[in-house]
């Protein structure tokens, strides 16, 4: 812990920012379905996060090298504050699409910058223990922040204000005990062509992630609420799902790297499409099924980012890796921004066993893509890789450059 107790005030804001982030995807569906908003309306106001965030990942690189870490982190955290403070203000959907938005970018670029602070401070030394520390902070801060919605209620403006407080208590970590003024980030590249050309499967796996699991976030809820949860359970069902994303992480990290990753990919993906299927046709409205059956498709589902990512890199030359890094996130934020709507879509029309039945759809194209892909290119031999797992968060690219040890190739990347 010594050697990461100068990281702690840039982990507080981050677990204050993750918790505030994890608790609004969840409370904008619940209290739009409970002010009357039908669940493709639900759907479209989740796009627009996902549509800003995606702006907000290309453009944040430019605003810390022109303004810097604290002020970009300080104008940032007052955006996403009045954003959410307006929305209790202001019950109209068409309004809450234009603050979702505002918040996606203002939050795409508050993770930047706090990743970006963290990975200019953090040393080879501490790398692991940092990183280990972040994700448990991630686990436990999202998972807390889910229960505030059935100890406070959903009517009333209270959670928006809490969620308000959160984003601007965020500031006090970094302003009270952080005096350093990190250096400006390199220029993320964005080639989305070049990406491509590196790995297709990749691509594609990405944007099945943005398209199946963040309308798991954003409808998620809706779905619980829809089969007769009561708001405690929904919360339960959110937080087994994100749990469940965490288990699989590492084992199938160990067997990526030991065994041709699309191998894993495939295994992983098969599990993805029977749990998904089971929930759509088999645990009907058992609570019980269903929080067992939604822990087990996070655990599937979840790794399959990094898995794609780890596959990717694996085909990147020398200097490319950041440029997957800030590609497939951009990708992944494709798929975001259409997943919510169709699912939603889906589930207004069919009901909420066709939710499920979605992902299990999405998940099942992404197999036969995989299984075409496996037959193109031959893959590369484990003891000629580069590149390890890693169990990456889709918060910013500056995450991967956290996560991955610096090394020869890494600086190679810098400008």
């Amino acid at each position: 812990m010594s050697h990461i107790r100068p990281l702690i005030p840039l982990l507080v804001t981050a677990g204050i920012l993750i918790g505030g982030n994890g608790l609004q995807g969840t409370y904008v569906a619940l209290r739009g379905s409970a002010e009357g908003f039908s669940p493709s309306i639900i759907g479209m106001i989740g796009a627009g996060y996902s549509v800003g965030f995606a702006i907000g990942c290309v453009y944040v690189t430019r605003l810390l090298r022109q303004i810097g870490h604290i002020r970009t982190f300080a104008a940032m955290a007052a955006i996403s504050a009045v954003a959410a403070i307006a929305m209790s203000m202001i019950i109209d959907p068409v309004f809450w699409f234009a603050m979702r938005f505002v918040t996606g970018i203002a939050v795409a670029s508050l993770f930047a910058a706090v990743e970006s602070w963290i990975n200019a401070k953090v040393t080879n030394a501490n790398r692991a223990r940092t990183l280990s520390v972040y994700r448990l902070v991630d686990l436990s801060s999202v998972t807390v922040a889910q229960y505030i919605i059935p100890a406070v209620g959903i009517p009333g403006p209270i959670i928006f204000n809490i969620i308000a407080m959160a984003l601007t208590l965020s500031l006090v970590p970094i302003s009270v005990a952080d005096k350093s003024s990190p250096a400006p980030p390199e220029t993320l590249a964005f080639d989305l062509k070049a990406v491509w050309r590196i790995s297709p499967l990749s691509v594609i796996g990405v944007i099945s992630v943005g398209l199946s699991m963040a309308a798991f976030r954003n409808i998620g809820p809706i779905y619980a609420e829809a089969i007769g949860m009561s708001i405690t359970s929904i919360a339960t069902f959110m937080s087994a799902g994100i749990i469940g994303g965490v288990v699989l992480q590492y084992p199938l990290g160990i067997y990526s790297d030991k065994l041709d990753r699309r191998r894993v990919i495939l295994w992983t993906t098969v599990g993805s499409i029977i749990t998904g299927a089971y929930m759509s046709f088999g645990a009907g409205s058992n609570e019980t099924a269903n929080i067992i059956s939604v822990f087990l498709f996070g655990a599937f589902s979840m790794p399959l980012y990094s898995l794609c990512s780890a596959h990717a890199n694996d085909y990147a030359k020398p200097g490319e890796h950041a440029l997957v890094s800030a590609g497939l996130l951009f990708y992944w934020s494709l798929g975001a921004t259409v997943g919510p709507l169709l699912a939603s879509i889906l589930l207004e029309y069919y009901g909420p066993r066709a939710f499920f039945a979605y992902t299990s759809f999405i998940f099942l194209a992404f197999l036969v893509f995989t299984l075409r892909r496996m037959k193109a290119r031959p893959p590369v031999p484990p003891a000629k890789r580069t590149w390890r797992f890693r169990s990456l968060l889709r918060t910013s690219a500056y995450f991967n450059r956290l996560a991955a040890p610096a090394d020869k190739d890494e600086r190679q990347d810098r400008p």
